[in-house]
């Protein structure tokens, strides 16, 4: 037996294993407010120079001489959105301009942000972008090192320690006083968190049957923009990066519970040769789920042991070198449209930042559960394509009503936004199966571990492409990043068009199987792998007998 056969005995998504989901769900909002954390700590606001020989200067004007003082000393601005001069000053009210070494911030969005309290603004507004890099090189790195880990030395002990790092690290971070120790600590928070929830989409996946992998696969994603709407929340209510750090960090520390609360994977305890410790799980979850099943299920006589092989089996021939070349670039383009978008449309649509954000977060719940309600009915294809080719086209629209737009189309713009944020939001629940059941059995686990590493690139560059729009400055400033992320998108979405569909299609086992994988089914092909009546009888009958000889080699 297979391990998938055993959970069709026990129960494919019985109570146990929904119980268990949504625990390991639950680290999922922690992990949308960290992959959002640095949009709200390292948030750049509104800022002028503080004018030399004024007490009490602060960004709003408070009187007629305060603003007399500003027109005499600040530049005006090149951009329509602010009245005056960032990074410079005029010295002595003459025409000799001096940069600035010390600033004044608006505080009507933030009071404080990790950004203005160090002053990352001006030549050193290049380092926001810096830390949300190396963030998300952290979560590269820990996607790969956990994952690793966690084969060696099982996922509950890894899921603990990426637990004790990530809150540690995370309280640790809000009484950082340099931008040294606070990369270093976010890196380690980047690696430690995501490579937790990995170790959570891993686990959810393995106690789940077959045939309940795509309704489990996709409601993770919908913790995750809780976690997105709960930080907005929290910025809201608080308006200061430390107090904010907090409110996620601390909460973080309920998951150390786990250690109690969750089993280890049977897969991973069978895969290590202890079949005492998978035997004592399996048949809990039997009990729990109330069916009936021998007194031993498993040992070494009676269970397969899955094949693998190495990654470099995914560019093995043409066809999976296309396939896999196609795939990590959805992958890329997924990931940096997602973030980006987010980091982008915050603060530089208009309007209130915290709305802005909520929405965009918001509306990522309906986005999954169309791709749930869709994905079996439509195909995996033209779901992908779709979500990956919409939300491109509209955040490409958005060039037309900021260019041609003042402050009335504004709300256009945010909708436009809106659209192509859902599409990949879409789009990344969908890549998840997608990617499974294209890559063929032998080499899936490392395919999928590859396309989720090489994903974080989007992450890492999204940042910058945000802040694009604050060095180009104007309208087409406001636009450009936009429609990078807009033109990206329809690539990518264009490029799945010579991907095979994998609805109604039995998963390829091996390389030679997934390079004829793109023939065309047709409905007689369907009909002719349905079994008749007869041959499920048989089939049946068989199952009964090899289920009495477990039953007569366990008494």
């Amino acid at each position: 037996m297979k391990f998938d056969d055993i959970l069709k005995h026990i129960g494919e998504f019985g109570y146990y294993q929904k119980r268990l989901y949504l625990l390991l769900c639950l680290p999922a909002i922690s992990t949308g407010c960290y992959m959002m954390m640095l949009v709200f700590v390292m948030h750049a606001p509104d800022h002028r120079c503080q004018i030399p020989g004024l007490n009490n200067d602060t960004y709003q004007i408070q009187n007629g001489q305060h603003a007399s003082m500003i027109n005499k000393t600040i530049p005006p601005s090149n951009d329509e959105k602010r009245k005056y001069g960032r990074c410079h000053y005029y010295r002595n009210n003459t025409r000799d301009m001096v940069k600035c070494s010390k600033w004044v911030y608006d505080t009507n969005t933030f009071h404080e942000t990790f950004t203005s309290k160090m002053n990352f603004v001006c030549d050193d507004a290049i380092k926001t972008s810096h830390a949300q890099m190396i963030f998300y090189g952290g979560v590269l790195f820990g996607d790969v090192s956990l994952g690793i880990l966690s084969d060696k030395i099982g996922r509950k002990k890894t899921f603990l320690l990426s637990t004790i790092i990530t809150l540690v690290m995370a309280v640790g971070v809000a009484f950082s006083s340099s931008f040294l120790v606070f990369v270093i600590l976010e890196f380690m928070i980047g690696a430690a968190h995501h490579g937790g929830f990995m170790i959570c989409c891993v686990m959810s996946l393995e106690y789940v049957g077959p045939s309940k992998r795509v309704l489990t696969g996709i409601p993770i994603h919908i913790f995750f923009a809780f976690g997105i709407m709960y930080i907005a929340l929290m910025g809201y209510l608080l308006r200061n990066w430390f107090y904010v750090q907090l409110a996620v960090g601390v909460p973080f520390g309920v998951f150390l519970f786990y250690w109690w609360m969750i089993p280890e994977s049977s897969r991973w305890l069978l895969s290590q040769g202890k079949y005492d410790d998978a035997e004592k799980i399996i048949q809990q979850i039997a009990k729990v789920n109330m069916k009936t099943i021998p007194s031993r299920m498993v040992d070494e006589k009676t269970l397969d042991t899955p094949k693998t092989a190495n990654v470099y089996h995914l560019f093995s021939t043409l066809e999976m070198t296309k396939r896999t070349i196609i795939l990590l670039w959805n992958w890329i383009v997924i990931a940096m449209v997602y973030y980006g978008v987010t980091m982008h449309t915050g603060g530089n649509i208009g309007g209130n930042f915290f709305v802005n954000f909520f929405i965009l977060a918001i509306v990522e719940v309906p986005a999954n559960l169309l791709v749930i309600a869709t994905l079996n009915r439509a195909g995996r294809k033209k779901i992908h394509c779709f979500c990956m080719i919409v939300g491109g086209i509209a955040c490409l629209c958005t060039i037309f009503s900021v260019l041609f737009g003042g402050r009335e189309l504004q709300p256009l713009t945010l909708t436009l936004a809106i659209i192509g944020k859902m599409g990949s939001a879409a789009a990344f629940g969908t890549i998840y199966v997608y990617s499974m059941e294209l890559y063929p059995t032998v080499v899936r686990t490392s395919g999928m571990g590859l396309s989720s590493s090489i994903a974080r690139i989007g992450g890492m560059v999204a940042p910058y492409l945000a802040q694009s729009a604050d060095v180009v400055g104007g309208k087409f400033g406001q636009a450009l990043p936009l429609v990078i992320f807009g033109g990206c998108s329809v690539s990518a979405g264009l490029l799945c068009l010579f991907l095979p569909e994998t609805l109604n299609r039995k998963l390829p086992e091996t390389v030679r199987e997934a390079k004829d994988f793109t023939k065309k089914l047709d409905l007689d092909d369907i009909n002719k792998e349905k079994p008749t009546q007869k041959e499920y009888l048989s089939n049946t009958e068989k199952e009964k007998a090899k289920m009495k000889e477990i039953y007569t080699v366990s008494s």
